[in-house]
């Protein structure tokens, strides 16, 4: 949980970056591949087409041409940022850290960073652990980078997971505010454990260490209890955001831009209506991107963007919740 808290200095994002793989998966292509169809995939979960990365493509790749983008709109160089943190529920490896493969890739000799695993909240936590860095002034510029390759992780034999995720990458710079700015105003996150067993990846950690028997019986994959993690995101989602907002005295017809997590369409809706919004307010692209994890809310920026939506001044909420239980939200004025 959170409450608001002073510091020395506001912040802000100055720059966005998003990036996906050129190859899509269609719902025609899955048609082929399992017992499913485009008319069920659509009514379920509200998506057509998802980009899937060629072979050999990691999560730290994605992440770099997210975070070129993000440097070259800033006019920034790699070298011009202190602190790099990724959030990635799809790591190129056990260790070393995806933020060291991406700093090296980057060629950002200057800086440190880590990740963080929160699931689909993993950009949201990052966002936040990013803004406190700079809002205590040890750091000037930070970038905070949601990419995953959830296809690497994805038993395309199993329609109930197929069907739902993408790959994609969004990167972020933040820094401080100028006078008359705002900037960051509050976040409000929370776990809860017991939903462990609903959605996770049960092979490959210190429980199960890959075995031929683990491979064998699919623990390398994504196991999903659907039902349970839809009834936890609807109420938790929408929980999140009413403590942001009453907190703030503010109401869901005062957001401008809503930027959900893109798990599935129906909990995006119901967050919407439970809340209050106005119509229009909502960013939706689950349609053409599904399920990228760590990579949905950068890549909701970027089309709230092409949308028009996303302005100097815009009054923003983001919100996520995600295998663990994870729930992250977070209220900002857009100063980019």
């Amino acid at each position: 949980m959170s409450t608001p808290r002073t510091a020395p200095y506001g912040v802000k994002i100055t720059a966005l970056g998003t990036y996906v793989p050129p190859r899509l998966l269609t719902n025609a292509d899955l048609e082929k591949m399992v017992e499913t169809t485009d008319e069920w995939i659509m009514s379920r979960v509200g998506i057509r087409e998802r980009h899937i990365v060629d072979k050999g493509v990691a999560t730290s790749d994605l992440a770099v041409e997210a975070a070129k983008i993000a440097l070259a709109e800033r006019g920034l160089t790699p070298d011009d940022l202190d602190l790099i943190i990724v959030g990635t529920v799809t790591p190129d490896m056990m260790f070393p850290s995806t933020a060291c493969l991406v700093q090296h890739k980057l060629g950002a000799k200057k800086v440190w960073g880590f990740d963080i695993l929160a699931a689909c909240s993993s950009f949201v936590y990052s966002l936040q652990m990013g803004a406190q860095f700079v809002a205590t002034g040890a750091h000037k510029r930070v970038m905070v980078i949601g990419a995953d390759v959830m296809s690497s992780i994805i038993d395309y034999t199993d329609r109930a997971t197929c069907v739902i995720f993408g790959d994609g990458a969004g990167a972020v710079i933040l820094e401080r505010t100028e006078d008359g700015e705002t900037g960051f105003i509050d976040f409000d996150h929370m776990i809860d454990g017991s939903g462990g067993v609903s959605l996770y990846m049960p092979g490959g950690g210190s429980l199960n260490p890959s075995t031929l028997e683990t491979v064998e019986k699919k623990m390398h994959y994504v196991h999903q209890d659907g039902a349970a993690v839809f009834k936890f995101a609807v109420r938790n989602m929408a929980t999140v955001c009413e403590t942001l907002l009453t907190r703030n005295n503010l109401k869901g017809e005062d957001i401008d831009v809503f930027i959900p997590h893109q798990a599935n369409l129906r909990i995006i809706q119901a967050t919407g209506d439970r809340i209050g919004l106005r119509d229009g307010a909502t960013i939706i692209n689950i349609e053409k991107y599904g399920n990228t994890t760590a990579g949905t809310i950068p890549l909701g920026m970027h089309t709230a963007r092409e949308e028009g939506k996303l302005k100097k001044g815009s009054l923003v909420m983001l919100a996520a919740v995600g295998a663990g239980f994870t729930v992250g939200g977070t209220l900002l004025r857009w100063e980019c």
